[in-house]
């Protein structure tokens, strides 16, 4: 896979995506990633890329013509186009999942109080991380690229991934290590007991109690079986008793 990342702020881009797990898949030759300066494709003297808004108004919209050429230069046949922007769709794990499935994904990151809006014309989806407006796309642009690539086959392992909050239309359950006993505090004995299957019961049972304590709408769209629906009932009627 190859990622594309358009930004006026690259140094920002280069010290998250030179770490960890992302750093070890381009390594390892599982993605290639680009962080290409919106500026190198200005018309501008200085390389300016934006200017101030027709009618009037308050701080700098990025002009049409650095992005027309960028994209120009970046698409091809395979690529999605994709903007961050507040108006988008809320990116989840569900999106990452579609992107980590294509060959190409080029990310444009906006700034200043908004980008000209002909360039919306050459893009593909529109990008949100949530009901709250930040300085730039570049933080966006990073989350959206972590998320995708750790999903990459042979990036981590696939269980690992599969078990995560959201990919499973539930909270993660609660996670221990060692020591099995500090300072009073325990470990689940199921979970030292060895005995996979209660383990794996244990977890799921977690798993919906933390989702209907912390984000009971998630249970609305989660596919819930017999068991989970008796679990359900079993935490509701635990949670009630410890409310009294």
């Amino acid at each position: 896979m190859r990622i594309d990342i358009v930004t006026i702020f690259p140094d920002m881009l280069k010290a998250c995506l030179d770490e960890s797990i992302i750093r070890r898949a381009v390594g390892i030759q599982l993605v290639e990633i680009n962080i290409i300066d919106l500026r190198d494709y200005s018309v501008l003297k200085h390389r300016k890329v934006d200017d101030t808004p027709y009618g009037g108004g308050a701080g700098m919209l990025m002009q049409f013509p650095p992005f027309y050429h960028a994209i120009q230069a970046l698409k091809k046949d395979n690529s999605t186009v994709i903007i961050t922007s507040p108006r988008g769709q809320v990116f989840n794990q569900k999106t990452a999942e579609r992107y980590a499935t294509l060959d190409h994904l080029i990310i444009l990151a906006g700034h200043y109080e908004g980008i000209d809006e002909r360039v919306y014309h050459f893009i593909d989806e529109e990008v949100s991380m949530g009901d709250f407006v930040l300085t730039g796309g570049e933080l966006p642009a990073m989350m959206i690229t972590d998320a995708v690539v750790r999903l990459l086959d042979d990036v981590i392992k696939k269980e690992s991934h599969e078990n995560d909050s959201f990919s499973m239309g539930l909270l993660e359950h609660p996670h221990y290590t060692k020591p099995a006993t500090y300072e009073g505090y325990e470990v689940p004995d199921v979970l030292r007991n060895g005995n996979h299957q209660e383990i794996a019961k244990w977890r799921r049972y977690e798993a919906l109690k933390q989702t209907l304590q912390k984000r009971p709408d998630l249970l609305e769209k989660a596919t819930l079986t017999k068991d989970d629906l008796k679990m359900l009932e079993a935490i509701k009627n635990e949670l009630n008793k410890d409310s009294k």
